[in-house]
């Protein structure tokens, strides 16, 4: 089924919003078989509205808007829907008592605009919206559909997965069934590279290869006539792709690759500790983001000054004077002091330059992980362009895969 996707508001072209509805909607469609075709975005402009309207309805067979449904004069979205199929709008007194009653719980002043949002083309299919005051509302005309839904993501996400979602599937002639496998250490060209011939050839079940920082991932999907026929299809490729990048790839259903490591953690209950300089806690935060850490994590120490490394980690005053804060030799003291200070049974170090100037010689985004195992230090150098920002956030997600190569013996090249 072609379908388009209307956000009307023009706040969205200010870029005073994101518009996230047209990415949910999209990644909503496309899993249950649904093609889209267009993204389109206007402001609170009648005139505009309507020819985009016409231009989508023609082109497609389902319409979906978000945005316009308010109580104000440039909330227009239902009046031109209603325009372009010849529909009255008209006031439904079940909704002007939902509306009257939503106020009244809330002490409110319910003043006459709001009545707006209890009128509605007369042959609409109404789309209630616990989380709000503008309900949806769902037309149909010559075999199409159009459906029409609140801007705010937190009333329109309930109503599309609530309401619109088991419509549309209820509808459906097939069932769409992925899997994303998620990789690390291998870029998504060499990753092409390598199912080239998957790809090459692939009617269903298809591969797409979606580039993130530090990972890619791998989305498998089939669309089938049920959905057992669908899993089968993208399981048997799913063994294929094993077969030839499996060592990469660090999940199959997925997961974060810090939920990957945190819950191997866990489940083997090895102790973990963390000693911080460039990272600042980053790393920590992440960690205790995750409920039922507490079970292994033990400790983090930002050790952000030479006095702090010498004094808490135990880095030797030679090794700052020979090599630097900023070097392989500092990382393994770190992670070695710590496991001496610690008792846990992995401990991993972060030392390193975030910029805006280069330190000790270093250029700006060179950073040094060591990690203490099972009485081995392992030590890797990294290096990463940007801001101090995306600096940072590169190395607190290595210490995470650095992390999981030496918990799930991983030598990737």
């Amino acid at each position: 089924m072609k379908s388009a996707i209307l956000t009307v508001g023009t706040e969205i072209l200010f870029g005073s919003i994101l518009n996230t509805n047209a990415q949910y909607l999209s990644e909503q469609l496309r899993l249950i078989g649904h093609d889209v075709m267009y993204h389109f975005t206007v402001g609170d402009n009648p005139g505009r509205l309507k020819d985009l309207l016409a231009y989508a309805y023609h082109d497609c067979d389902l319409v979906i808007t978000t945005g316009g449904l308010g109580p104000t004069e440039d909330d227009l979205t239902k009046e031109m829907i209603a325009s372009y199929f010849g529909e009255t709008i008209v006031e439904f007194p079940e909704q002007t008592k939902i509306l009257k009653e939503h106020f009244e719980k809330r002490h409110s002043v319910f003043t006459e605009n709001n009545l707006k949002q209890a009128c509605f083309p007369e042959h609409a299919q109404i789309l209630e919206n616990p989380n709000g005051t503008a309900p949806g509302f769902l037309l149909e005309q010559d075999g199409k559909m159009i459906v029409s839904m609140p801007g705010p993501p937190r009333e329109m996400k309930p109503m599309f997965e609530n309401l619109v979602k088991p419509e549309l599937l209820r509808r459906a002639d097939a069932v769409i069934y992925y899997r994303n496998l998620r990789t690390t250490e291998i870029g998504e060209s060499r990753l092409e590279t390598e199912l080239m011939d998957l790809i090459d050839g692939q009617t269903d079940p298809t591969l797409a290869t979606y580039a993130g920082e530090g990972e890619c991932t791998l989305r498998i999907a089939s669309k089938r006539k049920t959905r057992a026929e669908a899993i089968d299809a993208v399981d048997d490729m799913m063994m294929q792709v094993l077969e030839r990048v499996g060592n990469y790839v660090f999940s199959v259903d997925d997961e974060d690759l810090e939920d990957v490591v945190l819950d191997r953690l866990h489940m083997d209950m090895i102790s973990l500790a963390a000693a911080e300089s460039i990272t600042g806690g980053m790393f920590a935060a992440r960690v205790t983001d995750k409920p039922g850490v507490s079970a292994f994590f033990d400790r983090s120490c930002v050790t952000y000054s030479n006095r702090a490394k010498m004094e808490l980690l135990g880095v030797y005053k030679s090794t700052l004077d020979k090599y630097g804060a900023i070097s392989p030799e500092c990382a393994a003291e770190m992670a070695e002091g710590l496991h001496k200070k610690s008792k846990c049974d992995l401990c991993v170090a972060v030392t390193g330059n975030a910029g805006p100037n280069p330190d000790e010689g270093k250029e700006v985004g060179r950073y040094y992980i060591g990690v203490w195992y099972k009485g081995e230090v392992t030590v890797s150098e990294h290096f990463r362009q940007g801001d101090r920002g995306r600096i940072r956030r590169d190395a607190c997600f290595n210490m995470f895969k650095q992390i999981y190569k030496v918990l799930f013996n991983k030598s990737l090249t």
